[in-house]
């Protein structure tokens, strides 16, 4: 059964659960099945994390899709979305294969619980007016400690175990106050040595180099600052090196952004990614629509192949 953007709810999910994701990519390759069998054992290990799985059906489709073929290792869901409780199901053939994370949100859709100052809208706020509260020392400690622990169950609930990683959606895990409180629920649960943790920062020079959004992934070093240090003082693994920030403007294409986020990467190295189906309510969610499709098409392609054996990589579920 194919899937279109018109299928139905119940046709999609009766699909995904069928296990009709199709696996297959151009030229019939499969990045990360068959690199581990083929590429000389020089090669190097990264990590391709697709961002956003639960955000919509389609995107989520999308990253299966991707998944299924070994076109990435790993992908972080959206718990507080409400085709998670759905969709998680379909991710657990996948586990051991490629690393499962919860992608922690505070700037999409509604939370899980009553967040009365957070956001008394019953909707998360948008990033720049957490950014703001956050430093200005406005966040509400206990509202965000029981909405981390909401999405954590949610994960646990649906999923059937604790995630391999947390991430944060527009990167919010690493904001002051915020980090606090997941640290200390995550630590509380004993996941240390468990569960790793995404810093998003990286070096000056390697940004620079990859030239594309390197403000962008300056400001976001910035806000994480201290937050690698402050992780594995609680016990917490993180990667080491960054990548993958992109304009999501179609004038930039898949093949520069993937081309500069596989370049100057640090010792255990993590790229983000969003690729994705468009679907009707995405538009309403993310500004990142049309570059979904592009980013989905660049990674099934075998100019990806050409990439990673050119840079002597292999993909892999955790740095």
């Amino acid at each position: 059964m194919s899937f279109d953007v018109g299928a139905s709810r119940a046709d999609f999910l009766a699909g995904l659960k069928g296990g009709r994701v199709a696996p297959k990519c151009q030229g019939g390759t499969m990045a990360l099945a068959s690199q581990a069998n083929s590429l000389p054992e020089t090669q190097r290990s990264v990590v391709l994390c697709a961002d956003d799985f639960a955000l919509t059906e389609g995107v989520s489709r999308g990253i299966l899709e991707l998944a299924e073929a070994g076109r990435i290792s790993a992908t972080s869901a959206m718990t507080n979305r409400p085709a998670w409780a759905d969709l998680a199901g379909t991710l657990k053939p996948l586990a051991g294969r490629i690393g499962v994370g919860l992608h922690l949100n505070f700037t999409t859709g509604e939370p899980l619980g009553p967040l009365q100052e957070l956001a008394p809208s019953g909707r998360f706020p948008e990033i720049k007016p957490l950014m703001r509260q956050a430093f200005a020392g406005r966040l509400p400690r206990a509202e965000l400690r029981g909405e981390i622990e909401r999405q954590l169950d949610a994960f646990v609930g649906a999923f059937g175990s604790p995630p391999a990683f947390v991430d944060g959606h527009q990167h919010a895990h690493v904001l002051p106050v915020i980090r606090g409180e997941l640290l200390a629920a995550l630590g509380a649960r004993g996941w240390q040595g468990r569960v790793w943790l995404r810093d998003p920062s990286d070096r000056v020079g390697p940004i620079l180099r990859r030239q594309v959004s390197w403000r962008k992934a300056l400001v976001v070093g910035g806000l994480a600052f201290g937050f690698r240090r402050a992780a594995r003082a609680a016990g917490f693994d993180t990667n080491e090196g960054f990548s993958g920030y992109s304009p999501f403007d179609l004038a930039t294409t898949p093949e520069r952004v993937f081309g500069q986020a596989f370049l100057a990467l640090g010792p255990r190295p993590l790229v983000m990614c969003h690729p994705g189906y468009w679907d009707e309510g995405l538009r309403a969610l993310d500004p990142d629509v049309e570059s979904r499709d592009f980013e989905k098409d660049y990674l099934r392609s075998e100019a990806f192949d050409r990439l990673l054996a050119e840079r002597g990589l292999r993909l892999a579920p955790r740095p």
